[in-house]
């Protein structure tokens, strides 16, 4: 077993998207190599209706996946196929955009105002970016949860942990997609395929991504008064964690637990031409879907 090093700590970035909704950005509209086959990361956590009310009204996608993950409130989805419904606390939905797709999403607070969730993009490989567009709703009874002797808790969104599976299949990355919370005090190994990309997100609590050689900290080298410093850093809330290669990830919990989604999946390794909600392999296909977009022509027929 070898342990994936940390390459990378850092918080995500409030930013604005939608009609005007308040969010944090993890990654997004970078380098889209630096997590193949994940493109974009967002984190939607608001206490006041009027940072995210307005939502996120009609828009396009093709050539990608979204995964939202809701953990309180609700949100509202429609599409130009005439899908429609709600996601609620704790429910998962992953849409596979394929050839092109037309939806809004609208979100709704709970009694008390607070909505939270994340919305992962995934790429598609090349042969199947026009396949076509699909959903999975998942509801939150249907998401195993398995609790460890020690308290660790993980729900098993998508892929193969602790003998359970994920209840979203047929996903080209191959991804694993786990919610885990550990107990304070509480250190933790964790299994992840050597050849996948990964990440962690932190959103509450604090804990500290070991190094083999490190186990009480992540050490990372930063310039303090004009001299290169080691120092610890545990990660805290809002904080993105990428790794390196290896098969293993250990988490010392601080003193008030944490709790982190695990994501990885396996790198497509293709050229990306990105602009906006529309991924594809070249500038030609890019230029095509946005000239459809202005046409008319966007969405294919489904028969």
């Amino acid at each position: 077993m070898s342990l994936r090093p940390t390459l990378e700590t850092r918080k995500s970035v409030p930013t604005t998207e939608g009609a005007g909704v308040k969010l944090h950005r993890a990654f997004g509209f970078q380098d889209p190599s630096e997590l193949d086959p994940f493109l974009l990361f967002d984190d939607f956590r608001n206490e006041r209706p009027q940072d995210y009310q307005a939502g996120f009204p009609w828009h396009p996608h093709r050539g990608i996946e979204t995964i939202t993950y809701v953990l309180a409130g609700t949100v509202e989805h429609s599409d130009s196929l005439g899908n429609t419904g709600t996601l609620g606390s704790g429910d998962v939905q992953w849409m596979t955009a394929g050839s092109g797709i037309l939806h809004q999403e609208m979100p709704k607070g709970n009694m008390s105002g607070q909505m939270h969730g994340f919305q992962l993009w995934g790429n598609l490989p090349s042969d199947q970016k026009m396949t076509a567009p699909r959903y999975q709703d998942v509801e939150s009874k249907d998401i195993p949860e398995i609790t460890d002797d020690d308290g660790t808790t993980a729900r098993v969104i998508v892929g193969e942990f602790w003998g359970k599976t994920g209840p979203v299949d047929g996903i080209a990355a191959d991804p694993q997609y786990l919610d885990i919370q550990i107990p304070a005090g509480v250190k933790k190994t964790f299994r992840i395929d050597t050849y996948r990309r990964a990440f962690a997100y932190v959103f509450q609590g604090r804990g500290a991504f070991a190094d083999a050689s490190q186990p009480t900290g992540i050490l990372l080298e930063k310039e303090v008064a004009g001299q290169e410093v080691n120092i610890r850093d545990m990660s805290g809330d809002r904080t993105l964690v990428r790794f390196g290669t290896g098969d293993e990830i250990t988490v010392q919990a601080g003193p008030e637990g944490v709790r982190f989604l695990l994501i990885s999946g396996a790198p497509i390794d293709e050229p990306v031409a990105w602009h906006g909600p529309i991924v594809m392999n070249t500038r030609a296909e890019l230029d095509q879907a946005f000239q459809e977009l202005r046409n008319g022509t966007f969405i294919r027929s489904t028969h």
